[in-house]
């Protein structure tokens, strides 16, 4: 396998030498105690970084999502804004109704991205008994299913601005948010810092191979320790897992433009065949439109090529540090015998 083109996510990349000695060399302790002080520094580090009073390292970002989604959520009926293509209501198990106890609300936004005036379009008028209560909205930076889009910052303070206007929570699921600071040169402080909650992942683009870490106030993390501990997510030695997301801060952000750089070869090269609708990518992530996606990813993997087949007629590509410009034109070779 390890001949093999990774292009099926982000998520697929393996620790680096580099990474596998600073995880060996971890000084570790009981995190629950408070006393793994590599753990205890990536929070205080990611809540600088993302401008915030505290952070909470977790297990996996679908952790952070469903936390801070039952952190803001009250009894009663509230309801969560979100993108219909976004993470949590698509690939979270159904975990903002159960766990978080939320009505979600959709918005219709391909790329991911949603204007203001849908959101206030979407927000339910206050005081209806009837309705579910507009509570907070989710902005997911960069977009997965939109194609790896980075929100402009605009478009992302004006969607704050609403929300404040209406009394609503905000929160950035910031998956691939270091993906959107290399693109844009926008600080993570910038995009995150006015959001009641924040968190990016280290298993993605950064390369680690466990772990999120999500911020927000002080009263907001001390309240997201317990529904840590309730759903599992308690650990004891982190700093092992730890160790790996620091490293990864220090050693693979700027890197990541080597990635959104691999990943417009790959669509510039899509681009030129027969059947091959792509959309230019902002970051790392490429989506084409094709005939038949079931039939190009099993050519594809005959090949050594694998790739995520997102619908009938979709598959979706993305560069990670595992996969360098070699592997683009070697992917881009089996695409090509595929096409003809």
């Amino acid at each position: 396998m390890a001949d093999r083109v990774n292009l099926f996510s982000d998520t697929q990349t393996r620790p680096t030498e580099g990474m596998r000695r600073a995880i060996a060399e971890a000084e570790v302790g009981d995190e629950q105690r408070f006393a793994d002080p590599t753990t205890t520094r990536l929070q205080e580090r990611v809540a600088e970084l993302l401008g915030h009073e505290a952070a909470l390292f977790l297990p996996s970002g679908t952790m952070c999502n469903q936390i801070a989604i039952r952190l803001h959520t009250r009894p009663g009926g509230d309801e969560m804004i979100a993108a219909a293509n976004s993470h949590p209501v698509n690939y979270e198990a159904g975990g903002p109704a159960m766990f978080g106890s939320a009505m979600v609300r959709t918005i219709d936004a391909p790329t991911g991205v949603f204007e203001p005036d849908q959101l206030e379009a979407a927000i339910r008028p206050a005081g209806d008994r009837y309705a579910p209560r507009s509570r907070f909205v989710s902005v997911e930076q960069t977009t997965n299913l939109g194609g790896g889009r980075v929100w402009p910052l605009g478009t992302v303070r004006a969607v704050l601005e609403i929300a404040r206007a209406n009394g609503m929570r905000a929160h950035m699921d910031g998956a691939r948010l270091m993906n959107a600071v290399v693109a844009s040169g926008t600080s993570a402080t910038e995009w995150a810092g006015d959001f009641d909650t924040a968190w990016i992942d280290f298993t993605k683009g950064l390369g680690a191979p466990v772990g999120a870490v999500l911020a927000g106030s002080q009263e907001l993390i001390d309240e997201a320790w317990r529904y840590k501990q309730m759903i599992g997510g308690a650990l004891r030695q982190s700093g092992i897992v730890a160790a790996a997301c620091l490293y990864a801060l220090d050693h693979h952000v700027e890197r990541l433009a080597e990635d959104h750089e691999n990943a417009r070869a790959l669509a510039e090269g899509l681009a030129d065949l027969p059947g091959f609708d792509v959309q230019p990518p902002d970051t790392n992530i490429v989506i084409a439109d094709v005939a038949d996606a079931p039939r190009i990813v099993g050519e594809l993997w005959d090949r050594g090529i694998e790739v995520t087949p997102m619908a009938p007629t979709r598959i979706r590509c993305v560069t990670h540090l595992d996969v360098d410009a070699d592997g683009v034109e070697r992917a881009l070779a089996a695409f090509r015998e595929v096409a003809t």
